[in-house]
């Protein structure tokens, strides 16, 4: 399992990713998820994957490994409707090249990917990609994406996220989502990699990885944790009709 976010707001985007891989209590590793395609001055394109981890690197190494070629790639594409449009060919191909294989009887191939990101001429957005190759695209209602075991993350982006936050406060909420998401489920998990990107300035950032132990992570986790104690003893006492 895993935890992907994507976020497009006003003043940008943020991508965070989990990186854990649970194949069963005894066989747990770490893959990287978030994935990046950059022409400085020109585009930057984020991917981001959950599910079948066999199919989601399938996806990933043959949209890098066309990048050099004649057809059409994430390099040449002229929108981002068009690079969502070449990943879900790209996973509808990987699909019908391994779904017939005798080896993958009662295996689930599917994945799903969050592509966002901005080329030159165009405004930044998120797209959410599902497992049969079609997407949508989020809006300033629906600011943000979520894929993999978004259950217990989605209530903080729910009540706190909206499309004219700042960056870093939307960097800030994502990061409280994944700690109530690795305190519910053991199937997420440590480290995290994260990218933060300002509208309009087509540059591709290095991104950064929290390990366990953060310093800020690991603070900001216990204040809200102790903040939540706080406020739920603050909150006024029930009426006395509760006890009856």
């Amino acid at each position: 399992m895993t935890y992907c976010v994507a976020m497009s707001l006003a003043e940008g985007l943020v991508f965070v990713s989990d990186s854990r891989t649970n194949a069963g209590v005894d066989h747990i590793a770490t893959f990287r998820k978030l994935h990046v395609f950059g022409v400085p001055g020109e585009r930057l394109i984020v991917l981001q994957s959950a599910g079948n981890l066999a199919t989601s690197q399938s996806v990933i190494g043959l949209l890098r490994q066309r990048l050099n070629g004649d057809g059409e790639h994430l390099y040449t594409v002229s929108n981002l409707f068009a690079a969502a449009t070449l990943v879900g060919d790209t996973v509808r191909e990987v699909l019908s090249r391994d779904g017939g294989a005798t080896l993958t009887q009662g295996v689930d191939l599917g994945c799903s990917f969050l592509l966002g990101g901005q080329i030159r001429g165009e405004a930044p957005a998120i797209y959410n990609l599902y497992p049969q190759g079609n997407f949508i695209v989020a809006s300033e209602d629906t600011p943000y994406f979520q894929i993999g075991e978004s259950k217990y993350g989605k209530p903080i982006l729910d009540r706190a996220l909206s499309y004219r936050m700042d960056l870093q406060q939307a960097l800030r909420c994502a990061l409280i989502s994944f700690d109530s998401t690795i305190r519910s489920n053991l199937s997420v998990g440590m480290p995290l990699d994260l990218l933060a990107y300002k509208a309009d300035s087509l540059e591709v950032p290095t991104g950064y990885r929290v390990n366990d132990g953060d310093a800020y992570f690991e603070g900001i986790r216990q204040q809200w944790c102790g903040g939540l104690r706080d406020l739920l003893g603050r909150l006024p006492a029930p009426p006395g009709e509760y006890w009856r």
